[in-house]
């Protein structure tokens, strides 16, 4: 363990004596909090778990604390299943503080982690998104997409342009999420979020009621099923802008992603509703940053290639030559698109990516060297 925190937090006298732990993690914008016996409590600040000036918990403690957190269907689970979630809320006046809790047995006795969700939400020009997502935040319907791995940013963008809208718009937004990330405090727009889990027991009952609570937009998360995704379809077709991520490298390859879900009989009636009803493909990766950029607190940035709907982009899709989207993006720049390589080299350009970062992951490294020398490689017509 790292140098030990300073226990010291005002709390209010009525309140669960658990939330002094809490009010600490939000104090010294801790990440993480962590409760075991044996251990005196801990919470993780800037990636490092540290201790806080406390006596170790002892299992009568443990038990002290968590129970009065714990309606009686939560006890029910935790003695049934050895562990449940649920969210807990610290409110300090106007400012409401959510943890995703995690309390679970081991070897016998409580343990507790609980995750901090982040209040605020960036901005386009913080993340240094593209500023074309503005306008991609404007359809009436139709399906938005994220692609990318695991910890490229996508929750984070996607909340940077629901933000946008609830800034902007008088809207009815109705998310569902597994596990919430960041909480909205309602502005023009009214923002229901509903966690998988705590507020509805499953992606398809969410989903189902989702229509049904009159949103003009909908995040459904990760694409990770058929079900999930003839849901956000659905819901797209009936008038809604839905948003969603999925698992995918490029935008042109998030195409078969999806086909990937269903039979191939089913593919053609597929790539129909893809083509009426889909308005964009974000696929994003972070990178770090140069030395300069990260002196100023920026450690990463994300890499975009943008995919809109227009009509060659629809032609392609309905025919099956999901290999020449590549061309129709980098044909349709006028039109708010870009490929990887454009993205990288005004990355470059700006100077918030090193170059050998840059070359490690073009998808082509040839076409990123012309780029930079300021050579527009001409693609053959593809209509």
């Amino acid at each position: 363990m790292s140098t030990a925190v300073e226990a010291k937090t005002d709390a209010p006298a009525n309140e669960p004596e658990a939330n002094k732990l809490f009010r600490m993690c939000i104090k010294y914008k801790g990440s993480d909090l962590h409760l075991k016996v044996g251990m005196a409590p801990s919470m993780r600040l800037a990636g490092v778990l540290r201790q806080m000036q406390l006596p170790p918990l002892t299992g009568a403690d443990m038990e002290r604390l968590m129970y009065p957190l714990l309606n009686h269907k939560q006890r029910d689970i935790l003695e049934e299943e050895g562990g449940v979630d649920f969210a807990h809320i610290i409110v300090d006046g106007d400012v409401e503080t959510r943890f995703r809790v995690n309390l679970f047995k081991a070897r016998g006795r409580l343990s507790l982690v609980a995750r901090r969700v982040n209040n605020k939400i960036p901005t386009f020009e913080e993340l240094h998104l593209p500023p074309v997502l503005a306008e991609i935040t404007q359809y009436d319907q139709g399906i938005i997409i994220f692609a990318g791995v695991t910890g490229s940013g996508k929750s984070t963008s996607i909340a940077s342009m629901l933000q946008y809208v609830n800034e902007r718009e008088r809207m009815h937004i109705v998310t569902v999420e597994d596990p919430i990330e960041y909480t909205y405090k309602d502005d023009k727009s009214v923002i229901n979020q509903r966690e998988v889990g705590i507020d509805v027991k499953d992606w398809d009952i969410a989903l189902k009621h989702a229509v049904r609570q009159d949103p003009d937009i909908i995040l459904v998360g990760e694409l990770r099923d058929r079900e999930t995704f003839n849901a956000a379809m659905h819901a797209a077709e009936t008038g809604h802008l839905v948003f969603g991520t999925i698992h995918a490298g490029t935008a042109p390859s998030t195409i078969g992603r999806l086909l990937d879900l269903f039979p191939r009989d089913m593919h053609s009636s597929l790539r129909q509703s893809l083509a009426f009803n889909l308005k964009a493909i974000v696929a994003q990766k972070l990178l770090p940053t140069t030395k300069e950029w990260a002196d100023k607190g920026v450690t990463r940035v994300p890499t975009n290639e943008i995919m809109r709907m227009n009509p060659t982009v629809k032609k392609l899709i309905l025919n099956e030559e999901d290999t020449k989207l590549g061309d129709a993006i980098r044909i349709g720049m006028g039109e708010g698109m870009q490929d990887f390589t454009e993205s990288l080299r005004q990355l470059v350009v700006a100077e918030k990516i090193e170059r050998a970062v840059a070359f490690e992951v073009a998808p082509q490294p040839e076409s990123l060297k012309m780029a930079l020398k300021g050579i527009t490689i001409n693609q053959p017509g593809i209509l």
